[in-house]
């Protein structure tokens, strides 16, 4: 196969495509029940280890029976998750999806008892957003729409929004600065700011869809004003050493006055979500958010034209590299492979071929790092040799003596071979056969979940491992990260479940869009949006 090529008669056709009146694309989805019903099963498995061992804290130590409260174990940063049951809120809505009403249950009485005022901890506002915050919201809006039974207790219900708003109250301390732009890190006890001078792309720019939700929940404009306000500045990025390519971004913005002090970037950790959101706020809303369907354009443009690159020993795989202002760098992570799904979505949802194409052609390159290892599972950060570049450029080296033959059958290498539970691949694969309806896609996700069935299952839940290209994982991390539950889990249960309201359309009636926690939330309409 040839390396996927789209010019520029590519960006008229896709201008054009926006334009033109969306026609429903006829997609047919095939169940598989017995899959569906594995994945609940490792739910469940995941669900009692935490609730046996760990619960009400945030996360489950599986290999020792013992809990966390809550951070990276992988990495040097400490990201606390505050010790007010991440697991549990993070597993809310993919127990709803799944319908496991047992479990749903004992996550209402843990949420109506949450003291989201106070923690002995700092708060990450991003971390907080998208999985308490998104959680909440999410199961509220489940709840009050497609899994609205006459049974239950509307007052329980409105809990989980009361508690919402009261967290983003504790929460708004964050933009009180002079640009607001929002400080990531604060202090409860009394509420206030870290005193950073930078936040993040993707933390300023992953608040804005679940705080607008919020508004529209409220009717209370404020939540969505803070949150755009600082997504403003990512919309339109001062100087211009932020935005080295039109509509790609550099790392960071001062708080100050919003200016960008680089243009370091690419579509992996610390910048990814930020790109994520353009398209999913156009979907949950279009009339409200075409500029963010613009900025989407343009990064999707110029990540096409500007920062796609192919291995030296198999060109035909599709990888998009980071940047240090113009100048790229041939390295990714798990993380950046929800680009093929992002891809995908945009392709969808703005009824243009061409990108759901090259999200497809993404999702090939990505299944390659799952494909190639010894577990059958990708690791966190790989590399390549770009066959378009000078061989001997510095930022083009070959690989490293030790793994030359692994890069020659399998077109990158390994830079860090950590898997720690993510779900990147596997939600490109459930973009793609929501998309296509292309049963190879169910495979490949099946693939992936026995894969990490087998490699990670430990004690009394699933860990993360140290080595995927080490049979077994070669060893534990002993950490259960709550976005098995919220998005790994639920991700490998959808592409096999039966169609349902919450699951993503090719016909472009989506009622949800998911945030980057994977929580559905439904799209703006009617009494949910803010009355102008």
């Amino acid at each position: 196969m040839r390396p996927l090529s789209i010019g520029g008669s590519a960006a008229l056709l896709l201008g054009l495509a926006v334009a033109a009146p969306n026609k429903p694309r006829a997609v047919t989805y095939t169940a598989n029940q017995r899959r569906a019903n594995a994945v609940k099963e490792a739910f469940q498995v995941s669900w009692d280890g935490y609730y046996k061992y760990a619960f009400p804290h945030d996360s489950l130590q599986p290999v020792t029976n013992a809990y966390d409260d809550d951070r990276f174990v992988y990495s040097p940063a400490l990201l606390p998750r505050n010790g007010w049951g991440a697991s549990a809120v993070d597993a809310f809505s993919t127990a709803l999806v799944m319908e496991k009403w047992d479990v749903v249950d004992q996550i209402l009485e843990h949420v109506k008892n949450v003291d989201f005022n106070t923690t002995t901890t700092e708060v990450s506002l991003f971390e907080t957003t998208i999985r308490y915050l998104g959680g909440l919201l999410s199961a509220y809006d489940l709840l009050t729409g497609p899994l609205k039974d006459d049974e239950q207790d509307p007052a329980q219900v409105q809990t989980i929004l009361d508690q919402a708003t009261r967290l983003a109250d504790n929460l708004k301390v964050a933009f009180n600065t002079p640009s607001g732009v929002p400080d990531n890190i604060l202090y409860f006890n009394p509420p206030r700011q870290a005193g950073s001078t930078t936040n993040g792309v993707a933390t300023v720019g992953t608040l804005v869809l679940e705080w607008t939700r919020l508004s529209d929940l409220t009717n209370n404009p404020e939540y969505a004003k803070l949150a755009q306000k600082g997504e403003s500045y990512l919309l339109r990025p001062k100087p211009a050493l932020g935005e080295p390519f039109p509509g790609l971004l550099g790392s960071k913005i001062k708080l100050s006055d919003g200016e960008f002090v680089d243009g370091n970037g690419g579509w992996g950790g610390g910048t990814d979500s930020f790109y994520e959101y353009l398209i999913k706020m156009y979907l949950y809303d279009p009339s409200r958010f075409r500029e963010y369907r613009d900025r989407w354009i343009a990064a999707a443009e110029s990540t096409i034209k500007y920062i796609v690159s192919h291995p030296t020993t198999r060109p035909e795989l599709t990888f998009l590299a980071m940047w240090r202002g113009k100048e790229l760098r041939f390295i990714s992570q798990h993380l950046a492979c929800f680009n093929g799904g992002n891809f995908i979505l945009g392709g969808l949802t703005l009824n243009a071929p061409a990108y759901t194409a090259f999200g497809l052609a993404l999702v090939e390159g990505c299944r390659a790092t799952y494909t190639s290892t010894a577990t059958k599972i990708g690791p966190e950060i790989f590399s390549w040799q770009d066959a378009s570049q000078p061989l001997n450029a510095t930022n083009n080296p070959p690989a490293p003596s030790d793994q030359a033959a692994f890069y020659a059958s399998s077109g990158f290498w390994i830079s860090s071979g950590a898997y720690v539970l993510r779900p990147e691949v596997i939600e490109s694969y459930y973009y793609a056969y929501r998309a296509t309806g292309d049963k190879k896609y169910q495979d490949w996700a099946w693939e992936a979940f026995l894969a990490v069935n087998k490699t990670c299952r430990i004690g009394s839940g699933y860990s993360s491992v140290v080595d995927v290209n080490k049979e077994g994982g070669g060893g534990f991390y002993n950490f259960q990260e709550s976005f098995w539950f919220a998005e790994v889990l639920k991700y490998s249960y959808l592409i096999h479940a039966e169609d349902a309201p919450w699951q993503v359309k090719a016909d472009h009636s989506n009622e949800f869009v998911y945030n980057t926690e994977a929580h559905p939330i439904r799209v703006a309409g009617g009494r949910e949006k803010i009355r102008r």
